[in-house]
């Protein structure tokens, strides 16, 4: 494992961090495998990690749960352990001590090393002073229930600047992959906080799994370049060569992926790619942009549907027939697979009943609550009628995405 300095926290933190987020599930119902996440856990932690970062909402609350059992038995001492206060909730300042002291009670620990606000925006960084709780956040720390102070972000470059400039923060996390240099805090952004030596950790390096899977002709580029790589250690190997960057997390929900990602972690390093690599990497980027429809990332933050659609599946499933949509008979397998995928989802009520929370997208009724969820600013109903047009409606892919 290599490692790399937390920016003004001096730590010295493993290139890759174990995000909780995508734990293994089990069953039509997705429950968290808990037996499984505490073993691939620790072998994280087995090959080097020594970061891991949750949050209140993953897993429908479990996460955190979970990860207090898999840091037993000495394993706690080994890592830096985070997460963050769950600001769509917060109502009041007296719920940061509800949530901070809940949440120090299912990882079973006395403190975490580094307390984020999650998903800081317009909306919820308003919160954040009108309840003054970078003053909550600094009377936890004094009092050792946190080590550091920072936030994770979905908003505009501007926003993000503003946040930045309003208090000496030890860290922030932000979105940032090949495909995701120009959106939210940006290129730009990493820069800057990295200039005013504050930790910058990623997340979303492979953008929900979607960079995992590449179009026939983005593979194409990778299968011809002088370098053998996984489409995933390139994504990887793209955001450990920025000098910038602290950590990336990687939301690992089996083994392989753990052994995979840890070996690819093994390997990096600062500057590391050649200029033939990195314009590889361009024309890699240049092919995903001509074939991605949605830009979800799976996050599940829009999640449950108060109608039982399964949002991200449907958005995955779209992605999926546009990024395999060649004559090729391996891609017309793909695409039939995938077509049986959304036929697989509920189409009414009485079948939510017996799968709950996995509807499709033309039970969608447009009421809007998942809008203001969506860190991508994605426009949900709008997105689900057009995947009901190709999925049931049987509309040209191309026509319906002009």
């Amino acid at each position: 494992m290599q490692y790399r300095k937390m920016g003004k926290l001096g730590w010295d933190v493993s290139a890759l961090g174990f995000g909780a987020m995508r734990l293994p599930t089990k069953g039509i119902l997705k429950r968290l495998d808990e037996e499984e996440a505490i073993r691939i856990i620790r072998r994280g932690i087995d090959l080097g990690i020594n970061y891991v970062d949750t949050a209140w909402p993953y897993h429908m609350g479990n996460s955190e749960k979970v990860l207090g059992k898999a840091l037993q038995d000495g394993y706690r001492e080994k890592v830096k352990l985070v997460t963050k206060l769950p600001m769509f909730l917060v109502r009041k300042a007296d719920d940061f001590e509800k949530f901070l002291n809940s949440q120090l009670e299912s990882l079973q620990t006395d403190h975490v090393d580094l307390y984020l606000f999650h998903s800081l925006n317009k909306t919820y960084f308003n919160v954040v002073k009108k309840f003054n709780l970078i003053e909550k956040m600094e009377q936890a720390k004094a009092a050792g229930k946190i080590n550091a102070i920072g936030f994770s972000f979905h908003d505009s470059l501007p926003k993000f600047k503003e946040i930045i400039d309003y208090y000496e923060w030890d860290a922030c996390q932000i979105q940032y992959n090949y495909m995701d240099t120009a959106i939210q805090a940006t290129q730009e952004g990493l820069a800057y906080a990295h200039s005013k030596d504050i930790a910058v950790i990623i997340m979303e390096p492979v953008k929900g799994g979607m960079l995992a899977n590449p179009p026939r002709e983005a593979l194409d580029i990778m299968n011809n370049a002088p370098i053998h790589r996984s489409p995933v250690d390139w994504a990887l190997q793209f955001i450990w060569n920025q000098p910038e960057v602290s950590i990336v997390l990687s939301g690992m929900g089996n083994m392989k992926m753990v052994e995979e990602n840890c070996a690819s972690a093994d390997k990096s390093g600062v500057k590391s790619l050649s200029e033939e690599e990195n314009q590889i990497l361009k024309q890699i980027t240049q092919k995903y942009r001509e074939k991605i429809r949605v830009p979800c990332t799976a996050c599940r933050y829009c999640m449950p549907c108060p109608f039982g659609v399964n949002i991200p599946e449907n958005f995955a499933t779209i992605n999926a027939i546009s990024l395999n949509d060649s004559k090729a008979p391996m891609d017309r397998l793909l695409r039939f697979q995938q077509k049986n995928r959304y036929r697989s989802l509920a189409k009414n009520k009485a079948q939510l009943v017996k799968k709950p929370n996995m509807g499709r997208s033309s039970l969608c009724t447009k009421c809007g609550a998942c809008i203001p969820k969506c860190p991508q600013e994605i426009n949900i109903p709008e997105e689900l009628t057009k995947v009901m047009a190709v999925m049931e409606k049987h509309q040209s892919i191309d026509d319906v995405y002009q």
